[in-house]
Order: C-alpha cells, then structure tokens, then sequence
C-alpha cells in the first residue's frame, strides 16, 4: 500500500503544519499536527527550526499556498499537501 507524500515526508521528519485557525484545529487535526494559523505565521516561523522540511495545509489550500510561499521566502523547504484529506 502507498503512502502520501505528505505522510512519507512526516515518517522522515518533516514537520506538519496546520495553518488553519485555532477554532478549526479544535474541531478536528491530523496527528502530530502543530497549529499556527497563516495569519500569524510570519510573527511565529522563529518557532520552526531553520533547517527543518515542512508538510504544511489548511482546510481548502488557499491559506496553505499562502503558508508556503511565505516559509519558502525564508528558506524552508516545503511541501504544500493544501487539504487534511491528502494526507
């Protein structure tokens, strides 16, 4: 059975991020899943480590899109998997 990118990505190490708001990420989260919403993740990325790999989405791929390009911007190597139901 095949695995996602997203999930081989986490198997390896990679950080998953959530970037919905925290409201959304209480309804309902992958596992091992950090929340930080896209509208405070510039003020917070010192909270990833600089050379991690991150697995990032959202609810629909809009916010993780935006999330993406706002983490590669600062060096992150991303892997932009947009909703819950890809992982």
């Amino acid at each position: 059975m095949s695995t996602s990118p997203g999930r081989d990505r986490v198997a390896q190490g990679a950080i998953l991020l959530d970037v919905r708001t925290p409201e959304e990420f209480a309804e309902g989260h992958l596992d091992g899943a950090l929340n930080i919403p896209v509208q405070v993740l510039a003020a917070r990325c010192c909270e990833l480590p600089a050379e991690a790999f991150i697995v990032v989405h959202c609810k629909s791929g809009g916010r993780s899109a935006t999330a993406a390009q706002l983490l590669r911007a600062r060096g992150h190597e991303v892997l932009d998997i947009c909703t819950m139901t890809a992982y």
